[in-house]
């Protein structure tokens, strides 16, 4: 596997956790009038202020 490669799995996987549980979940949060988590978050500090770290780690409680 080379950089680029490497690269674009990195950008996917991204892509992939900041959907959270997914499109569906978006929306049926947006249909009850509530903001995901990382629009919540986006909409109460400056931008580029927050970094999130551990996006990628999957909790098993």
């Amino acid at each position: 596997m080379d950089i680029e490669e490497k690269i674009r799995e990195l950008e996917r996987r991204n892509r992939e956790a900041e959907l959270g549980g997914g499109e569906e979940r978006i929306t049926q949060q947006h249909a009850k009038g509530k903001m995901t988590a990382r629009e919540r978050i986006d909409y109460l500090l400056d931008k580029g202020s927050f970094h999130e770290i551990d996006k990628f780690v999957v909790h098993q409680c």
